[in-house]
Formats: structure tokens, sequence, C-alpha cells
């Protein structure tokens, strides 16, 4: 079982930053893939960012490529998505995914993903 727990969410203007971070517990850390994904109201979970095991590798959606940077702290076993540059459409609840990995993955799926934090809210006003 993994435990996260996602925190940073809130209320920013267009074009401010956020810092997500997901606190993950009960694995060792450096043996964990993660991602972010986000909802937006009446719409599916969809993709943001996923990190590999050792934080060697990244990918973006394409929504946020060049604006979002997600990164881990393995001495914190924290996983943090760094969003600049926020615009309205960005608003969503946030959540932070987890999944035990053998080798250095990138995952980009829901399904992929069998342990999710509770989510965090961010709004963008414009």
């Amino acid at each position: 079982q993994v435990q996260l727990v996602e925190s940073g969410g809130g209320l920013v203007q267009a074009g401010g930053s956020l810092r997500l971070a997901c606190a993950a517990s009960g694995r060792t850390f450096s043996s964990i893939a993660m991602g972010w994904f986000r909802q937006a109201p009446g719409k599916e979970r969809v993709f943001v960012a996923a990190i590999s095991k050792s934080g060697g590798s990244a990918r973006y959606a394409d929504s946020v490529r060049s604006r979002f940077t997600i990164s881990r702290d393995a001495a914190r076993n924290t996983v943090y998505l760094q969003m600049n540059s926020l615009d309205p459409e960005d608003t969503a609840v946030y959540y932070c995914a987890a999944r035990s990995a053998t080798i250095d993955v990138i995952i980009t799926s829901t399904s992929g993903y069998p342990y999710w934090g509770q989510g965090t809210q961010v709004v963008v006003s414009s």
C-alpha cells in the first residue's frame, strides 16, 4: 500500500504560480513511479505529468509542457508539481498517483496507477 497526501492548491490569478506537493508513505520512495492528473468539473480525469522512480525521466501533457515541472525529493519522500503561467483552463482538482515499479518507467494512464491521493483544488481566476 502507498499512502499519498497532496497539498499546495489554492486560488491564484491568471499568470501566477503554484507548487503542489505529494507526500508518499508505505513503500520505499525510490521504488515508486508517480504522476499528476487533474479533473475539471464535468470532465474526465486527465494526465498532466509523470516522473520515473529514479527521477531521471519525466513526461508532460501538451497543454502544460513548458509551464509545469514535475520533480521528486527522495529525502522528503515527496513529488512536486511546479505550475507557472497559470491559465483559467488549468482550474481543476489535481490528483497525485503512484505505483510500484521495478524498472524506470513513465506511466501516463489513469489505469496504470493503483494508488491515488485525495486531490487538491486549484482555481485560476481571470
